[in-house]
């Protein structure tokens, strides 16, 4: 199935790609390429951008920083949930001090998230 689309995003998302944060980085670099079936990164669906969706298991990964916990970003990010809900897509969120203090944890919760959605994954390294 193919998502909508906003094309006016498409500049700001390879933006994105090229300035991941920390955690992004090393989320990508050190698991979620190696994963099977393949997570893209800052792929835009709609109006907004998700760090890293997986297709086939209809899950997206969103790492939040500190600025996801202000009360307009939190309205915010449960409006970007609710619509990405609607097109029948996971949101699996996971913050930033998750990732540098678990991140083995991390890539287990993601493993079994993809397995919740149906979908069986392997990865080819070790976390």
């Amino acid at each position: 199935m193919k998502y909508p689309r906003n094309g006016k995003n498409l500049a700001n998302a390879r933006q994105l790609r090229r300035d991941m944060t920390p955690q992004e980085r090393h989320l990508w670099y050190d698991f979620l390429r190696y994963c099977k079936p393949r997570f893209r990164r800052q792929e835009l669906i709609g109006s907004y951008i998700a760090d890293f969706f997986c297709y086939d298991a209809k899950l997206i990964i969103e790492i939040d920083g500190s600025q996801h916990f202000d009360p307009e970003a939190v309205a915010y990010d449960q409006a970007r949930t609710a619509y990405f809900h609607s097109l029948g897509i996971r949101v699996l969120r996971i913050d930033n001090g998750k990732v540098n203090r678990n991140f083995e944890g991390v890539c287990q919760g993601i493993l079994i998230a993809m397995e919740q959605c149906g979908v069986q994954s392997s990865v080819n390294i070790e976390c």
